[in-house]
């Protein structure tokens, strides 16, 4: 069994024009809305044992917000191609995560997180599929299972999407 978190990065400031997109930092809301979802996270036993988080400031921030609720701290990788993919691509980055992790947790931007978490969704809670397939909000997180042992066969619609939680979900 192989379970897969995706995370949004949380709201991004715009309040610095000037700044490039991939240095964008956390907005206030961002920065409120992050640690709700670690909380989250935690109390639902999310144990991720590898991160493929996203090398853009909004998302490393929200990563850095979420880890001190995710113990044992999992393994981290900042991925350039993370925050330059699409929903395809996101897939590829899954399918190649090694077979000894069972939980593996994506952080990163839309519109991938909602396309692979579309692509990927064949089954699941009724309601969290029509949530999540409505909108993908910013620190938005998708639980997904697939029964199998490897990573490399996961394809579209293996995946029941068993929950899916945004910020405002949660008070």
């Amino acid at each position: 069994m192989k379970t897969l978190y995706l995370l949004r990065h949380a709201k991004s400031s715009w309040d610095h024009p000037h700044l490039a997109d991939h240095d964008r930092p956390l907005a206030k809301r961002g920065r409120k809305a992050a640690p709700l979802m670690a909380v989250w996270l935690r109390s639902h036993a999310a144990r991720p044992e590898l991160v493929l988080c996203s090398t853009a400031e909004r998302a490393r921030e929200t990563w850095n917000l979420v880890a001190p609720e995710l113990l044992p701290t999992p393994e981290v990788q900042l991925r350039r191609d993370v925050y330059d993919a699409d929903g395809r691509d996101l897939l590829e980055l899954i399918r190649a995560a090694p077979d000894a992790v069972s939980a593996l947790m994506v952080v990163g931007h839309n519109p991938a997180m909602e396309d692979a978490a579309d692509l990927l969704a064949g089954d699941g809670d009724p309601d969290a599929l029509k949530t999540m397939r409505a909108k993908y909000p910013t620190a938005a997180v998708a639980e997904l299972t697939f029964d199998r042992d490897d990573w490399s066969g996961i394809d579209r619609g293996a995946g029941t999407l068993t929950r899916f939680v945004r910020p405002k979900d949660l008070g």
